[in-house]
């Protein structure tokens, strides 16, 4: 399954006026073209940049907002006030507009040319006054638009739109995406409950519901020569010496491959982007999905477990956030500490289902099967493997009641100091930042479950590009967190969502 199948379109809006005349305005139409063509060139970004000509009368600008409002094709739309345009020319389109939006301070040369400077000059290169009219604007709309200043050929503004794009594309996945859950919630488990209808509301995926008899009609359905070939690959993709010539766990890899199978024809037939389930609804299932999972979610399915779909929906967004970087993501759960005093660390793991992503890559993931306590199926396969060392974040995506609350929290991933033998499950092992004490509190006070999304693909700043996307409160936990700052936090938050709702 490809995380993004069609490459969508930024639409870069160019403001002006006509008093300076036609020839300037042809002039806007010409750098801003040329910008668009050229940040194309780079092949850095995820989305084609569109130049949409010159917006320079109410109308115009108007008729340009409602296109790309309809255009399935356009994520977002880029302003930016290459010379001045009048801001109430921009009132009727903004009032209307639907898309995420940013704000390009930037201009089209990059020095002023000192000795040959006039008037004419001054004229089309008026980023920094029409600008600051149109940020007014936005400011007294309550419009939020994402503001990036800088040169558009600099390297660090590249990286700024890069960013900003993938968090774009995630946000309108959402809006497409409709996750199905096989079974319920574990049952008594609060932190995994949420309002499913407030998050289409709001969020805007879908999460719908399928029995499991269902999944199972699709399972029947892989043809056994299918899944009996892609044992082939897996010998010779992973480590199989655990197996040995054990027929039974053979068998259990073999029935492991045909729910992978059948899953994911089943995800292909409805569209669906991502799935949870639950060890207590296994129905006719033969084992809880474990190497099935593992393997779905490097392809960028989302995956909750337990009947978490929050964590679903986030892993998913983290997914196409991620896309062309090596690094991955996961579903994780915080499981069990190490509590030396001075180096205290966070074994990060789940019964089964951890993304192979994260792994180290100097290993190779190794296939075994295990029996497992819960459930009360056949021992399940699935991937063991260590988690790659290095900064990672883990986000949570929770249900406040009011409103819904994204927590991100900054990691170092470490290399574990001892083997781990006999723990049967992939698995990652972290330092919180900025210390372990502040960190557990932090996040424990903020309201964050055992359940998240672990990624080293995705960081702080597309989080909080995220966040303003989707209108989300973000609380962060990293080095810089000190805890009476962070209760304050907490309450201010409480106080400004409330308030924030007349602020319109």
């Amino acid at each position: 399954m490809a995380v993004a199948p069609t490459k969508k379109q930024v639409w870069l809006l160019a403001g002006a006026q006509h008093l300076y005349g036609a020839q300037l305005i042809q002039q806007v139409q010409q750098h801003t073209e040329l910008i668009a063509n050229e940040l194309n060139t780079l092949n850095r970004f995820p989305v084609d940049v569109v130049a949409k000509g010159v917006s320079s009368s109410s109308g115009d600008i108007l008729s340009l907002i409602q296109q790309a409002n309809s255009d399935s094709n356009c994520v977002a739309v880029v302003f930016w006030m290459h010379t001045f345009s009048p801001a109430k020319n921009w009132i009727k389109a903004l009032q209307q507009l639907v898309k995420p939006a940013m704000h390009w301070h930037t201009q089209f040369n990059r020095e002023l040319p000192f000795q040959s400077i006039d008037m004419d000059y001054m004229n089309l290169h008026q980023s920094a006054h029409g600008d600051r009219e149109f940020g007014f604007l936005s400011a007294r709309m309550r419009k939020q638009h994402k503001i990036i200043v800088g040169h558009w050929q600099d390297v660090q503004t590249q990286l700024e739109l890069q960013t900003w794009f993938l968090a774009t594309l995630a946000w309108n996945d959402w809006h497409t995406a409709v996750f199905v859950r096989f079974g319920d919630n574990m049952r008594g488990v609060a932190v995994t409950e949420g309002d499913k209808l407030q998050a289409q509301l709001d969020l805007g995926f879908e999460v719908v519901g399928h029995s499991l008899e269902e999944l199972n009609e699709f399972i029947q359905a892989v043809p056994k020569s299918t899944f009996e070939c892609e044992i082939q690959n897996i010998k010779q993709s992973y480590d199989t010496t655990q197996l040995g010539h054990d027929a039974k766990k053979w068998h259990s890899l073999t029935a492991s491959l045909q729910i992978e199978l059948g899953l994911e024809s089943f995800l292909i037939h409805h569209d669906y982007r991502g799935f949870t389930d639950c060890f207590e609804n296994l129905g006719a299932l033969s084992q809880l999905p474990g190497l099935a999972v593992q393997r779905l979610m490097q392809k960028g399915y989302g995956f909750g477990a337990e009947g978490d779909w929050k964590s679903c929906a986030l892993l998913r967004a983290v997914k196409v956030m991620s896309k062309g970087n090596e690094r991955g993501s996961s579903f994780m759960e915080d499981y069990t500490y190490h509590l030396k005093a001075g180096q205290e660390l966070v074994l990060g793991a789940h019964m089964l289902e951890v993304c192979p992503s994260i792994k180290s890559h100097n290993t190779k993931e190794r296939v075994e099967v295990h029996s497992l306590a819960l459930g009360g199926k056949s021992d399940p396969a699935r991937l063991v493997f260590e988690g790659a060392a290095g900064p990672a974040l883990n986000i949570a995506l929770i249900d406040m009641g009011s409103r819904f609350r994204l927590i991100a929290a900054e990691l170092d991933a470490v290399a574990s100091p001892e083997t781990m033998p006999k723990l049967p499950t992939a698995r990652a092992l972290w330092k919180p930042r900025p210390d372990f004490k502040t960190a557990v509190q932090a996040w424990v006070l903020a309201g964050g479950g055992h359940h998240t999304v672990y990624t080293q693909a995705v960081g702080l700043s597309q989080i909080q590009d995220f966040s303003e996307l989707a209108g989300i409160e973000l609380v962060r936990i990293d080095k810089n967190t000190e805890l009476n700052s962070f209760m304050r936090e907490l309450k201010w938050n409480d106080l400004y969502y409330h308030m924030s709702k007349g602020l319109r």
